[in-house]
């Protein structure tokens, strides 16, 4: 006899107590008074395939990925989708009825989903967007600014060849750019996107020349740890619409959360609230 499952979902990490993700998913169950739970879930690297294993076993419907474990989570799901395959990482793992691991990427989605919601008046297809650093979160946000359909990405990484990696995994609409010249390429630029993690609390600020921005430009830092960061302050300063990141965030649960939970989320200022709270 199958009795009535109450549906569970976390977000594995290490470390993960930091993580705004239950907060978020707690938040849109009570708002739909749905039935369900999503919980922390601190995962040591050689433990991760054991947990995706038996999570299910548990009543788990999916989970969510963060640092360190997004590449393995993709390399040991059954199914993927074609942007995680490309982004070479999966956040959003799903577990089917037939027992295969479903993995997608959702942080492309959320960040596009951020952009749209913050900047309604930008258009992708205008022109070229500045991506300052070269790791996974560039690759999300590259891959889902090139099906926008910027025409040009200008990417800088402070060590040269992890942006040439990008070059050569995601093709010729990208071109490389020393860090020395990264304050150059905001001047060709209509948008600046802030991939590293300089400027978050505890790390160090991010040095790169703002003095090209100019007030049509779109600005956005995908740290929210500060939500005003440096970058976004001196930006909002020259007359730049900016977008923080915590929107991001909050749009790339939308996809997982219907999936598992069965119900599309909203995301708009009270769900800001609730996770800033």
């Amino acid at each position: 006899m199958s009795e009535h499952r109450i549906p569970l979902a976390g977000v594995i990490g290490n470390p993960i107590a930091h993580s705004k993700s239950p907060q978020l998913h707690g938040f849109w169950l009570k708002r739909y008074g749905l039935s369900g739970h999503y919980v922390p879930l601190h995962v040591e690297h050689s433990d991760l395939e054991q947990v995706l294993r038996t999570l299910p076993k548990m009543g788990f419907v999916g989970c969510n990925v963060t640092v360190p474990h997004k590449e393995k989570a993709l390399a040991l799901a059954d199914v993927v989708t074609d942007r995680a395959a490309l982004i070479g990482a999966a956040n959003t793992l799903t577990f089917r009825a037939d027992g295969k691991i479903h993995a997608d990427n959702t942080d492309g989605y959320g960040f596009i989903e951020n952009l749209k919601q913050g900047a309604p008046g930008w258009d992708a297809t205008e022109a070229p967007v500045a991506v300052l650093g070269a790791g996974g979160a560039a690759r999300g946000v590259v891959a889902a600014l090139l099906d926008a359909g910027v025409p040009e990405i200008l990417i800088s990484n402070r060590t040269r060849n992890r942006a040439e990696k990008l070059y050569d995994d995601f093709g010729k609409r990208l071109r490389v750019v020393d860090w020395v010249q990264a304050g150059n390429m905001i001047e060709e630029a209509g948008a600046l996107v802030n991939t590293t993690s300089l400027g978050m609390v505890g790390q160090a600020e991010l040095r790169v020349p703002l003095d090209a921005l100019r007030p049509d430009m779109v600005v956005t830092d995908l740290v929210y740890a500060p939500l005003e960061t440096a970058l976004l302050k001196e930006a909002r300063a020259v007359g730049c619409t900016v977008v923080d990141g915590l929107g991001m965030l909050l749009h790339q649960g939308v996809p997982g959360f219907e999936r598992w939970f069965g119900q599309r989320p909203q995301v708009d200022e009270e769900t800001r609230a609730a996770v800033l709270a």
